[in-house]
């Protein structure tokens, strides 16, 4: 069976809830201050694995207090944990997050994650019809020999090229789908995007390095659109009641690459996608707030 096999990192999410989000050099109080599994490797891997698609995660952990209880949490996700590591003497990845008005602005420690390295991947399995996923909280030249691996043996590869920085050529070559949000958008381009439908897939489709790629762009309640070899696809927006937006971009990933996993079409994938994070935002927390299949085949039902 199809598996969505994720190289990526982990990390424990400090969440502070606050009124609003401090300027430069102000210091605001706190309503709440949580503690939450997270990384966008083991967003996305716990997203796909909640879905119901085989899901094998390889990443790093420090052996420190973060790195007990982000493996306690994997252990319980359904995910194969067999190629995460735990490195000494090196503090498990985390994530300081302010959320404010279900918005959050994240600045994130690498730690175990920087270690990951090409010996790291050597020895996951990927078959033909796997999904392998990536994104850019461990090294570049990792997330490539994982690419050229999966290219190798036939797998899709998605790249999530977030937090926002240059794709190497050599990688772009590798990617069978890009994911990315406005703002990574217009990072990755060097310009800016206008916020509307056309201008986004007109700058989606410059992204796009080789005729049969297709780059996904991720519009929060706006939706999704997509520059693909068959034509652009727009999936509408989805009124929710945002909590947290944390986690959010990551559950789309794991959601499309558990729908591309079972061969499920391209518009269908995004449409299913774009519902599971409708759902997620509507929870506190990243990897906690990831839905199961049964909660998005429910609200894709509400609107057939």
């Amino acid at each position: 069976m199809a598996a969505v096999v994720v190289a990526g990192s982990i990390n424990m999410d400090v969440v502070a809830s606050a009124a609003r989000h401090p300027r430069v050099g102000e210091t605001v109080h706190a309503s709440d201050l949580r503690f939450y599994p997270g990384g966008k490797g083991a967003n996305q891997a716990v997203a796909a694995a909640r879905l119901g698609c085989p899901t094998l995660l390889c990443a790093a952990l420090g052996t420190d207090a973060f790195g007990d209880d982000l493996a306690t949490f994997l252990s319980g996700c359904e995910i194969d944990t067999t190629h995460v590591r735990r490195v000494a003497h090196v503090p498990t990845g985390t994530a300081l997050i302010v959320v404010a008005e279900a918005d959050n602005t994240i600045v994130v420690a690498a730690g175990a994650n920087a270690l990951m390295d090409a010996a790291s991947i050597s020895a996951v399995p990927i078959a033909s019809d796997d999904v392998l996923v990536s994104q850019f909280e461990i090294p570049l030249p990792t997330i490539e020999a994982f690419f050229m691996r999966g290219r190798s043996a036939g797998a899709t590869t998605l790249l999530n090229p977030a937090p926002a920085a240059p794709v190497p050529a050599t990688l772009a070559r590798l990617c069978d789908v890009i994911v990315v949000n406005e703002t990574e958008l217009a990072a990755l381009l060097g310009e800016e995007v206008a916020a509307d439908t056309q201008p986004i897939l007109a700058a989606a489709a410059r992204l796009r390095t080789l005729p049969s790629q297709v780059v996904v762009v991720t519009l929060g309640a706006g939706g999704v659109v997509a520059s693909a070899p068959g034509g652009d696809i727009v999936v509408p927006g989805r009124v929710v009641r945002a909590v947290d937006t944390t986690g959010a971009g990551d559950c789309f990933v794991g959601a499309l690459a558990a729908q591309l996993a079972g061969r499920a079409p391209l518009a269908q994938a995004l449409r299913y996608a774009n519902a599971a994070a409708a759902l997620c935002v509507q929870r506190p927390g990243a990897g906690p707030s990831m839905p199961r299949a049964r909660e998005v085949e429910n609200l894709l039902s509400q609107n057939a």
